[in-house]
């Protein structure tokens, strides 16, 4: 299915991340920090180190490195153009030096990295640095504690679309660090048929027909998924067929196999909706290929941790 690969660095992962960096330091900054400007002096040096302040999983370390590295060459550029910066020699070089790496066990007390550098660039490049480390790590914990929740069944936990609008990329690639595993990355590259597509194109037979005449004329070769919210339903699909996929949406543990004995291993099955922590390991005892959970990414609580920096002596 698409998204469950690692396409974390490909090119043209790495471009869109690129762009999100530029971005959000824009926003950040601004025409400048005046703050650091104001206070620190032109070529003043320091180093931080990166402190966890809570357990879980860390996630965004090859970020931070990135985030380093644009806020380097924003320097850079804006050295470049302000004469009255006065760096004779550039900007140096910010040089992290990673302790733990994404995807490990963190706790409270642990230092994931230390970083040395120019002073106002690692001030710059504290708070972006932060907000997504704290942000996707909370993202990753919870991702590998659903996970193992299914340890010993053949249920995978995906993440779903109820992602922050404008960095999808960075929380599902914190799912995936977590171990869970992507599901589609947008309406583009999968056809998921949901309740109200069934109910507007006029029912499941309806939906189906029209889709697959859709995918044809348009030479499309996309996985199909569709939602059932009953046992009809489900009857209904099998009919029709030519589907990857059956989303079993608000169907209790107990419906789920009895959904699963009536497809008899012909689609894939899916589990959604009101899943949660406490019966999650219930639906993946039921034989469910995959459990769907938007709570992933949209209520989780961000990992505490702080970047101190002080003058480098």
């Amino acid at each position: 299915m698409a998204a469950t690969k690692d396409i974390f660095h490909t090119p043209a992962f790495i471009k869109q991340l690129n762009a999100l960096i530029d971005l959000a330091l824009k926003e950040d900054i601004g025409e400048r920090d005046h703050t650091s400007f104001a206070t620190v002096p032109t070529n003043t040096m320091a180093e931080g180190q990166l402190l966890v302040k809570d357990n879980g999983i860390i996630a965004g370390i090859e970020l931070a490195q990135l985030i380093f590295r644009k806020t380097e060459e924003l320097m850079l550029l804006q050295a470049q153009n302000d004469v009255t910066l006065s760096l004779s020699k550039g900007v140096p070089e910010i040089k992290v030096e990673v302790k733990i790496k994404d995807g490990k066990a963190v706790k409270n007390g642990d230092i994931a990295f230390y970083v040395k550098g120019p002073a106002r660039s690692l001030l710059m490049a504290e708070r972006l640095v932060l907000n997504c480390m704290q942000r996707m790590s909370g993202i990753a914990t919870k991702a590998h504690e659903l996970t193992e929740l299914c340890h010993g069944t053949k249920a995978k936990v995906l993440d779903t679309r109820k992602t922050t609008p404008g960095i999808r990329l960075l929380e599902k690639w914190a799912v995936h660090i977590g171990g869970a595993t992507n599901y589609r990355w947008g309406l583009y590259d999968m056809i998921l048929i949901k309740d109200n597509h069934i109910h507007v194109a006029g029912g499941v037979k309806q939906a189906l027909d029209s889709t697959h005449k859709y995918l044809k004329q348009n030479k499309k070769k996309l996985d199909i998924v569709i939602e059932a919210d009953n046992m009809n339903e489900v009857k209904e699909i099998l009919k029709v067929g030519g589907v990857q996929r059956i989303l079993l949406d608000n169907f209790s543990p107990l419906d789920i196999v009895k959904a699963i004995k009536l497809i008899n291993g012909k689609y894939k099955t899916e589990a959604s909706g009101g899943i949660t922590r406490d019966n999650l390991q219930q639906y993946a005892l039921t034989g469910v290929d995959y459990i769907s959970v938007g709570a992933l990414t949209h209520s989780v609580k961000s990992l505490d941790m702080s970047l101190k920096i002080f003058p480098k002596i």
